[in-house]
């Protein structure tokens, strides 16, 4: 499957950014889907991760009530709608898919089998 990010770009702190992936192929149903982000100088973070159908979700605590992930498998599309954006969560954005079992729970122990190529988010103070 191959991954395409997008929405990143400059926003003030406090306000709010969605992040889209459009994703390859027929099977998209078949993947849990999730969200990295990697800052500066630092090894890339898990973000958030949701499940094949939606009903398991998984967040990092530093995102945790800010952020929400969320899939519409008609349209091949895992987003990531941010909010209440901090300086700190400037980072290249990145959208992951594994088919592997219980995905999303391993995407929050950094495991995905596919990545996309990177969205730049900056939050000015």
């Amino acid at each position: 499957v191959q991954l395409q990010a997008s929405g990143g770009g400059l926003v003030q702190a406090g306000g709010s950014m969605r992040l889209s992936c459009v994703a390859s192929g027929r099977t998209f149903s078949a993947y849990a889907m999730g969200w990295f982000r990697q800052a500066p100088g630092m090894e890339r973070d898990f973000v958030a991760s949701i499940s094949w159908s939606g009903g398991e979700v998984y967040y990092a605590d530093s995102v945790k009530g800010r952020f929400t992930i969320s899939r519409d498998n008609a349209k091949n599309t895992v987003y990531l709608q941010m909010n209440s954006l901090k300086p700190e969560d400037t980072a290249v954005y990145y959208c992951a898919a594994t088919k592997l079992p219980s995905g999303a729970r391993k995407m929050a122990r950094m495991v995905a089998d596919y990545w996309g190529q990177g969205t730049l988010v900056t939050v000015s103070s």
